[in-house]
């Protein structure tokens, strides 16, 4: 359910009509913005905030952008700007070597794990897969934003998919890994 949670602004962005982009923009900055204020007030690190505190400097822009000009070309390609965004937020997380995954999986793993090679390999893949997944969601929606059709039902499923199979991904993986290590411990 984290993950529900770190994609919560990016979820709410696309709930709120196209026509009315300027507000989900200002939405999802405020619900990634309270995500961050929330989170850092229990005491989490910035390394399991990656996604939410880049998803808010993201929809402060895009909310600059769209309350300046509310008819920018901006918004045709915001669906395919989103997902570059996140392909860019968990690209760099990887190539720093603080895969934007390693910090969520934290919430749930014992300490005594955080350190070990296995843990941290298992996130570098995680990571890598969703990032592929984002890269790949951006170019398709790009392609159909292109096409002449940004906000339509094939650009919505393009977007689903672009989360929801990598979030299947992960808890079949995480299942994987876990069951190989049951195993290696018997």
């Amino acid at each position: 359910m984290s993950y529900v949670r770190t994609f919560l602004p990016w979820i709410v962005f696309a709930a709120i009509p196209s026509g009315d982009w300027q507000w989900g923009a200002l939405a999802a900055f405020v619900v990634a913005t309270a995500l961050v204020v929330q989170e850092k007030q229990k005491g989490t690190g910035f390394d399991a905030l990656i996604i939410e505190t880049g998803s808010a400097v993201f929809f402060a822009v895009l909310a600059a952008v769209a309350f300046t000009d509310p008819h920018s070309g901006v918004h045709d390609y915001s669906a395919a700007l989103s997902s570059a965004t996140l392909a860019v937020i968990a690209g760099v997380s990887l190539a720093a070597g603080r895969p934007f995954t390693l910090g969520i999986a934290k919430r749930t793993t014992p300490r005594e794990l955080w350190e070990l090679k296995p843990f941290i390999r298992t996130n570098v893949v995680i990571t890598a897969v969703w990032t592929a997944a984002f890269a790949l969601t951006a170019v398709v929606l790009a392609l159909v934003e292109h096409a002449g059709h940004p906000h339509s039902a094939p650009a919505t499923l393009v977007q689903v998919a672009g989360f929801v199979l990598p979030m299947v991904f992960t808890v079949r993986y995480v299942a994987h890994v876990q069951a190989r290590a049951g195993q290696a411990a018997r």
